[in-house]
């Protein structure tokens, strides 16, 4: 259903400098027909990139939907935006429509101007510096290097023998009204973030600010910082090479929306397109 605001417009909850026309979301599952647009949401490491054929096969086959139908591309990663730059270098991505870094916690336009409605709307009940004082009490985690930290994520590295440290984090955050959520993937890296933020609430924003309703929309990964793009009312295609802590995410929540590829990487996200009836061929 399609809709026009009246009043003050806004994204979702944030305020918008002109009018805008929202996709409002449905209830009711379309049909998945492969010529309407849809809008797929990637990770890149381990998901997209990692199979240089086949990141070259993915590359040409949303390409010809995306100018024939106008379906759109998001690249979801935990990589910082300098990061995700150095990887622009080195394999072949295709242009995004929105680009979501740093695990959620900062969004960009596809020319790389960071979306500042986003990080005002984590802003709340968010304090970065009593975040890394109450982390720096527990010796056991390593900070990430610099480029890794940012005004709404602190990033470390923890060996998977001392993961159930994290619970106390989170409760040692909480006594200090820190409203956080603690991720930890491929059993090294933690990130610290806004409970708003996050991956499938930074997805929700996109979606909104695309126009693209959740039952054309298709998220993919491959490890533990995915998790959140697969609990929103989306599609999802989890990649043949997912880690330990993503299989048994799904086998605790098999459903009719997610797809589990055979295939790795890219590879993986063309079968789960396929699979869905998505694309032509």
């Amino acid at each position: 259903m399609i809709g026009i605001l009246i009043g003050e417009p806004k994204i979702g909850r944030f305020s918008v400098k002109a009018p805008i026309i929202f996709v409002v979301k449905s209830t009711k599952r379309i049909s998945n027909t492969n010529m309407a647009p849809f809008l797929i949401a990637t990770d890149l490491d381990s998901t997209l990139v990692g199979n240089d054929k086949a990141l070259s096969d993915f590359n040409k086959v949303f390409s010809e939907h995306r100018e024939k139908y106008g379906s759109k591309l998001v690249y979801a990663t935990g990589r910082s935006l300098k990061l995700y730059e150095k990887l622009e270098s080195e394999v072949e991505l295709l242009q995004p429509d929105m680009l979501i870094t740093s695990v959620g916690s900062e969004i960009y336009t596809p020319n790389k101007h960071i979306d500042n409605n986003w990080a005002n709307h984590l802003s709340k009940d968010w304090d970065v510096d009593l975040v890394k004082q109450i982390a720096s009490t527990y010796k056991e985690l390593k900070p990430q290097s610099k480029s890794e930290q940012g005004a709404f994520k602190v990033s470390f590295l923890l060996n998977p023998e001392y993961e159930y440290i994290l619970k106390d984090l989170k409760q040692q955050l909480e006594a200090q009204n820190i409203k956080a959520q603690v991720i930890y993937s491929g059993s090294k890296d933690v990130d610290v973030l806004p409970e708003r933020s996050g991956k499938g609430k930074a997805l929700n924003y996109v979606q909104e600010l695309l126009e693209m309703p959740c039952d054309r929309t298709i998220a993919c990964g491959d490890s533990g910082n995915d998790i959140a793009l697969f609990t929103e009312d989306t599609f999802g295609i989890i990649v043949g090479n997912a880690r330990s802590e993503l299989k048994q995410w799904y086998e605790a929540n098999k459903n009719s929306n997610l797809y589990f590829a055979r295939s790795s990487c890219a590879n993986g996200i063309l079968e789960g397109l396929r699979f869905f009836g998505w694309l032509d061929t």
